[in-house]
């Protein structure tokens, strides 16, 4: 999420929430809102202070956050997998087994084209 992004980006610049709130004239709690998620929707005008102080432009920040949205989705989709596959009866130990089948459908997949 943004928030994460701006608390993770300011704390590796060494910035204090006290600090950037100096810095870029936002007031400590609106911040605080904003990196703890709370304020999701901050404007564009209050983005662009932010990105200005902690030296990153604003696409970069919302990069970040769009990279991290898919990875937690993509961990979330392996997550649900592997539930499946557990509720189906399958062992850990046997996954190797089904290596193999799956190898075979790729296989098969690249050289029905």
């Amino acid at each position: 999420m943004l928030g994460t992004n701006i608390s993770s980006v300011r704390k590796k610049r060494g910035l204090t929430l006290s600090e950037l709130s100096e810095r870029t004239g936002i007031s400590k709690s609106y911040l605080s809102n904003i990196e703890r998620n709370l304020k999701q929707n901050p404007s564009i005008h209050v983005m662009e202070k932010i990105a200005a102080v902690l030296k990153v432009d604003l696409k970069t920040l919302l990069e970040i956050n769009t990279e991290m949205e898919v990875k937690h989705h993509l961990d979330k989709e392996w997550m649900e997998f592997i539930y499946d596959l557990k509720q189906s009866g399958i062992e850990k130990d046997q996954i190797h087994e089904y290596k193999i089948v799956i190898d075979f459908v790729k296989w098969h997949n690249d050289n029905a084209k």
